[in-house]
């Protein structure tokens, strides 16, 4: 039977997949104590196919020798990756997609109805924001959790896959970081229409049967701390829900997120300390908030007061980080209280970048 085919069949119980899934523990999860016996490094790697096995093995060698832990990959055959990883000796975690589903065909074609909605009723489907791979489920939607639960279960029960690892785990970004608004154009000094995400029948319905409000019928959307709190918690369920299924497969789940709570919450909806994680990756890409190396340092600090018992691994973009910088980034996220880095990504890490990286977190 086909993998569409399968989805059709789960669908017809989705509304009994999820409807329970509450907080859990985080006792026995794998990797969790590893993560913080020692300071580790990691890196995003996006997969491909355009190298072959001997290529992967010289590429996973280069980071194991300089004192990479682990690998979050995306795409790429992963029978294939995670054995030359395990080879190299790194960690192997699945890097996927989760609320953006740009690349889910079958999605689009069964479900467009599951896309979110703009406050001014714009589907993200047929009119994506800012780009066009914007195009988000809601996750308000019990479907929409059970079929991210089938899709992260399969991922999960492969055998060389350590852990999963969440990315788009959040609503479109209602404001971008301030370094993108010339990029795109914008000013965002507002939370605008066309960015303000999701108002579709489900979230109203939802919203109004809990507040008695209508969330398109409020004096000021904007700054309705139930409507805020609304979105954090439908984001929070379908973190929640995933988690259910990584854990009882024995394997850690993790998430790329936004700098800090406060931001996070503020840019893209997301309440990620709330989060029932093994591991968490915050972007704290420096650069795109126009801020210097020490604003790591504090936005780490941040990360570590609201998840004192979760080990933070501050995420480090790499094309705004010379080795020397680098250097700085590792050394402000140690002192300030994380349990490792990642860069952004793989194929950014020169020879120099490596040395720094290894030197750098060396106990």
């Amino acid at each position: 039977m086909g993998r569409s085919m399968k989805r059709r069949d789960f669908l017809d119980a989705a509304g009994r997949a999820v409807g329970g899934a509450a907080m859990l523990s985080l006792a026995g999860s794998a990797g969790c104590v590893a993560a913080r016996t020692r300071f580790s490094t990691w890196t995003w790697v996006h997969g491909g196919s355009e190298a072959g096995p001997d290529e992967w093995a010289r590429r996973f060698e280069r980071l194991a020798a300089a004192g990479v832990t682990g690998v979050l990959v995306g795409g790429g055959d992963t029978t294939v990756l995670s054995d030359i990883a395990h080879g190299a000796g790194l960690s192997f975690h699945r890097w996927i997609w989760v609320l953006n589903r740009t690349g889910d065909d079958w999605v689009k074609e069964n479900h467009p109805e599951w896309f979110s909605v703009s406050r001014n009723g714009q589907s993200s489907l047929s009119t994506p924001p800012y780009v066009g791979y914007y195009q988000w489920v809601c996750p308000s939607r019990e479907p929409v959790r059970a079929y991210l639960q089938q899709v992260v279960d399969e991922v999960a029960a492969h055998p060389g896959v350590d852990g999963v690892h969440l990315d788009y785990i959040r609503h479109p970004d209602v404001i971008l970081p301030i370094g993108l608004w010339e990029k795109y154009g914008l000013v965002q000094d507002r939370e605008l229409p066309e960015f303000d995400f999701c108002y579709c029948a489900v979230c109203r319905e939802a919203f109004q049967a809990s507040s008695g409000s209508d969330p398109l019928l409020l004096p000021d959307p904007t700054a309705d701390e139930a409507w805020r709190r609304f979105r954090w918690d439908s984001v929070t369920g379908v973190v929640r829900a995933l988690a259910e299924v990584v854990h009882a497969r024995d394997k850690s789940i993790s998430a790329a997120v936004f700098p800090t709570p406060s931001l996070a919450r503020q840019l893209v909806r997301q309440a990620w300390d709330e989060w029932p994680l093994d591991m968490v990756f915050p972007m704290i890409y420096h650069s795109f908030y126009l801020k210097d190396l020490a604003w790591i340092g504090e936005a780490v600090q941040e990360g570590v007061a609201a998840i004192p018992n979760t080990p933070l691994h501050a995420g480090l973009y790499l094309p705004d980080l010379t080795p020397e910088d680098l250097t700085e980034a590792v050394r402000q996220a140690r002192a300030n209280g994380a349990a490792g880095v990642s860069v952004f990504e793989m194929n950014g890490l020169s020879e120099a970048h490596l040395g720094a990286l290894g030197a750098a977190s060396q106990v």
